[in-house]
């Protein structure tokens, strides 16, 4: 698929609907826009046609349906809530301390940042519905490439080891399907290649069976996928493979109750020497080129845009024109030549607290906008209240700006070496080998490059950790996540404003360290069960 991912986002999406989806896993609904344009036979004699069926399954982390960016293929939802990555975003990010959506209005987000939503919220029923989504075209790919099915084909044996790489990648983005659901939602029903498409009611697994079904499918599709750094950007290899099985074991006393950090360190150790290499500027892997440009040798998965031939309302999408502040009067910062949504995304004035001290006056990661703003926050409908950042921008890394309105060129990485750097720092301080130097030297590896103050040995703490990942990572869906890990996401250890729904915020209960299976998902499939205190 060299420097073809982008161009067959759309048509792939459009072809593997077609194929063997007008009727699916009942968790999930797939509504086809003409079922009879494609037969199975028909389609995949063509030539080029597993290329595109592969495409197709990862075509649904990044695009919602056929018709457009404000299409949905999903029954029942829209684009706003039923895009793979803004659903990690709604989810990992608005939720936390990282940042206040302004439209409460907006149906389901009053209730996800301010920890008080229930299980008919349609953010939960559009990200648990589009991650099943993830696992049905998975499996059709699957089911379309088996051994039978290029014999009776008649595809030729110079086509087949493409087929095999495409077959694991297919199995991973399953894995990683089910990663999202174990950590989100704790539990999800079973669906693999075997089970015939139709109605069928897949069997619960709980949280220590899913953890268990994620770490076998990806040790045992590790060997089949290609190198690290071993096929074009946007798709899997075995690098991505290890990153969510390192995310797997550092959160497995969270998930299971049974710490891994040495497997963590383990996978983490393997990456570390996989040869990636951290971008030279911490805001290429941020810009319109970070597909292309160096950020290309730090991110290890990325969900691609393009916005010629795949756009959609995506997380960068939404930041970069949600950051526009309604005061700033305009969006050369973030290079988009439209008037930005008002101020819709401020950050908590205890994030903006991570970057309180002279250290980071010119810290690269400090990309808030001060100047003319408040920092607390009252009134959530008040764009002029709070502050605002620039995490992501369609500006290119050499300066240039394509004009773009709205839409952009720029990847959402989910994945990147930066996160493995303080991965090992973490698995280090909770006993999973490796050193004390070598952490401290990788956690100043990433300052050095911010242009902030090293640290030594004694200033690595847990603690630290916890807000260095923020300094870091925000905006990458990683922060529920970190501060569930840590113990201070539920309960009262660290409040934030808005956190349960008081402006000051307030303790939280730990029924909401997980999300309640969406009430729809529940009555669509018998075998499922309800999470504690929902």
């Amino acid at each position: 698929m060299k420097k073809t991912i982008n161009k067959l986002l759309s048509l792939s999406l459009l072809a593997i609907m077609f194929i063997g989806f007008t009727s699916c896993e009942s968790d999930m609904d797939v509504e086809p826009n003409d079922p009879n344009a494609f037969l199975d036979d028909e389609f995949y004699a063509q030539p080029g046609a597993y290329q595109q069926a592969i495409a197709g399954v990862y075509a649904n982390l990044a695009l919602t349906g056929i018709r457009g960016p404000g299409s949905s293929n999903i029954q029942g939802l829209d684009a706003g809530t039923s895009q793979y990555g803004r659903g990690l975003m709604n989810l990992q990010t608005f939720s936390t301390d990282e940042a206040i959506w302004t439209y409460e209005n907006d149906p389901g987000i009053r209730e996800i940042q301010r920890n008080t939503w229930s299980a008919v919220n349609p953010i939960l029923l559009g990200m648990f519905s589009r991650i099943m989504a993830s696992v049905a075209f998975s499996n059709e790919f699957l089911r379309q490439s088996t051994d039978a099915r290029l014999n009776e084909r008649n595809i030729p044996e110079g086509e087949r080891a493409d087929i095999a790489l495409y077959r694991a990648e297919a199995k991973f983005l399953r894995a990683l399907a089910y990663y999202h659901l174990l950590d989100m939602f704790g539990k999800a029903p079973l669906y693999d290649e075997s089970i015939t498409v139709g109605s069928f009611e897949g069997e619960e697994m709980n949280r220590q069976e899913l953890f268990e079904h994620v770490e076998t499918e990806l040790i045992d599709v590790l060997d089949d996928m290609a190198p690290p750094r071993g096929v074009d950007f946007g798709r899997a290899d075995q690098g991505t493979a290890m990153m969510v099985l390192a995310k797997l074991y550092l959160n497995a006393e969270v998930y299971t109750g049974t710490p891994r950090y040495n497997d963590a360190m383990n996978y983490i150790e393997q990456i570390l020497g996989a040869g990636y290499s951290l971008a030279n500027d911490y805001q290429n892997n941020f810009r319109g080129d970070n597909s292309t440009n160096e950020a290309t040798n730090e991110i290890i998965f990325g969900i691609t845009a393009n916005f010629e031939e795949s756009r959609s309302f995506g997380p960068v999408v939404v930041m970069t024109n949600g950051g526009v502040g309604s005061v700033e009067g305009n969006n050369e910062d973030f290079g988009l030549f439209n008037p930005g949504w008002g101020g819709a995304i401020r950050i908590t004035p205890q994030f903006a607290e991570k970057f309180d001290g002279p250290e980071f006056e010119n810290d690269a990661r400090n990309t808030i906008l001060s100047e003319g703003r408040t920092r607390e926050i009252s009134d959530v409908g008040n764009p002029n209240q709070g502050l605002v950042l620039v995490k992501y921008t369609n500006i290119r890394s050499d300066g240039t700006n394509p004009e773009y309105d709205t839409f952009t060129d720029t990847a959402f990485p989910m994945f990147r070496l930066a996160d493995v750097h303080l991965m090992y720092a973490e698995a280090h301080l909770r006993g999973g080998g490796g050193s004390l130097s070598q952490a401290v030297s990788l956690i100043n590896d990433l300052r050095t490059r911010a242009n902030g103050a090293s640290i030594n040995e004694s200033q690595l703490t847990l603690d630290f950790i916890l807000d260095e990942r923020a300094r870091e990572l925000y905006w990458e869906s990683h922060r529920r996540q970190d501060l569930i890990r840590f113990g201070k996401f539920s309960g009262g250890q660290y409040i934030w404003s808005f956190k349960g729904g008081s402006a000051s915020g307030i303790p939280i209960n730990s029924i909401r360290d997980l999300y309640p299976i969406p009430a729809q998902s529940l009555s669509t499939n018998r075998n499922l069960s309800q999470n504690p205190g929902y």
